[in-house]
């Protein structure tokens, strides 16, 4: 019975979250990511705004000082970093090798 509650519970938080995505974002996965909800949303609003392409959260680390939330941009997923506290985003930056392109 707890098993079906939590699935219960894991759909109408993607559901809420959904309504917190903009164009070219997917709601984060309440299951894949340790972040708050409103550090998630701040990290994909930031990477999308910055990058202008479609963007879903990796995986996220968090910590006492700052979260970790790494994004996947764009249909190859390319790595972003979003360093986030109480839904305030501290730094975002690309995790590719650009010297390399």
């Amino acid at each position: 019975m707890a098993g079906k509650a939590n699935v219960g519970l894991a759909f109408s938080a993607a559901l809420i979250l959904g309504g917190c995505v903009g164009a070219g974002e997917r709601a984060p996965d309440p299951q894949a990511s340790g972040a708050s909800a409103a550090d998630t949303s701040a990290c994909l609003a930031a990477v999308a705004a910055q990058t202008g392409n479609s963007v879903s959260v990796l995986r996220s680390e968090v910590s006492e000082a700052n979260t970790l939330v790494m994004v996947g941009v764009g249909p190859q997923q390319a790595p972003w970093r979003c360093l986030v506290s109480g839904g305030q985003v501290a730094e975002v930056m690309s995790m590719t090798d650009e010297g390399t392109l």
